[in-house]
C-alpha cells in the first residue's frame, strides 16, 4: 500500500469548516473528495496531520470522514486507509466515532 501525507492546514486550509461546498471553500464535502475518497479508492494509506488550523467543527469532521463510510467504504476499511496524527487525542477519538457511525444519518 503507497503512503502518502496530506497536513490539513498546509495543504487544505488552515480554517476547515462546514459540511457541503456550498457551505464555503473549506468543506467536510471537499476535504473528503479531494483527499479522503481518492486514497480509498487506490488502496493508499494516507497519513492525515490534522495540528495546526484554527479548529474543526463537527459538521467538517462528519461529512468528511462519516461521509467516506456513506460513500460505500466500510469503517474497518476507513480506519485502516487512514492514520491520524494530532497532539488532540480527542479529536482522533471524535473522527473514529464518526467513522463507525458514518453510515447513521446526522
Amino acid at each position: 500500500m503507497a503512503q502518502l501525507v496530506v497536513n490539513v492546514s498546509r495543504d487544505f486550509s488552515k480554517y476547515p469548516a462546514g459540511r457541503y461546498i456550498e457551505d464555503g471553500p473549506a468543506s467536510g464535502q471537499l476535504f473528503r473528495d479531494k483527499f479522503l475518497i481518492p486514497a480509498l479508492k487506490e488502496a493508499k494509506e494516507l497519513t492525515i496531520e490534522l495540528d495546526g488550523t484554527r479548529g474543526y467543527g463537527s459538521s467538517f469532521l462528519e461529512e468528511a470522514f462519516g461521509g467516506a463510510v456513506r460513500a460505500g467504504f466500510s469503517p474497518k476499511t476507513v480506519k485502516q486507509a487512514f492514520k491520524l496524527i494530532s497532539n488532540d487525542k480527542s479529536l482522533v477519538e471524535e473522527i473514529h466515532d464518526y467513522i463507525e457511525h458514518g453510515s447513521e444519518p446526522e
